[in-house]
């Protein structure tokens, strides 16, 4: 089908773009992309358990504790004990990573705002819309 080809053309350009802009925020900082995102998840969620954030990433718990060990050397998280798990540890947020996620965030705003500036405020919504009906396939 034609919609298909030409939907699967723009998403794909889409994602290449978004993906480029990101990491050329992220150039010359002190953190890495995936670090980032696993900031973006525990202050979206909270505390969350190394389980947690690895299945929210798509990463295993291997490959998200020398992610975590670096973001707590530096300062941004800190592992807590579970409270009602001894076994267990949380991994939490410093303010100083708030801080951090929280700039991020505003290049995620300001980014929005830029990409929506052509479009009216039905469109915007139609968008918001559309996109709340795509994304529980992921």
């Amino acid at each position: 089908m034609k919609h298909d080809e030409e939907l699967t053309s723009l998403l794909v350009e889409f994602h290449e773009k978004f993906a480029s802009w990101e990491h050329g925020v992220v150039r010359g900082k002190p953190l890495t992309l995936q670090q980032i995102h696993a900031m973006e998840i525990l202050c979206a969620h909270g505390r969350l358990t190394m389980k947690d954030l690895a299945e929210k990433m798509g990463v295993t718990t291997g490959s998200l504790t020398v992610l975590v060990d670096r973001l707590e050397k530096k300062g941004i998280v800190e592992r807590q004990p579970h409270e009602s798990d001894r076994r267990s540890i949380r991994l939490g947020m410093t303010s100083k990573g708030e801080q951090l996620a929280a700039e991020h965030h505003d290049l995620h705003l300001s980014l929005t705002r830029e990409l929506t500036a052509g479009l009216s405020t039905e469109e915007t919504d139609q968008l918001i819309n559309l996109l709340r009906k795509i994304l529980p396939f992921f």
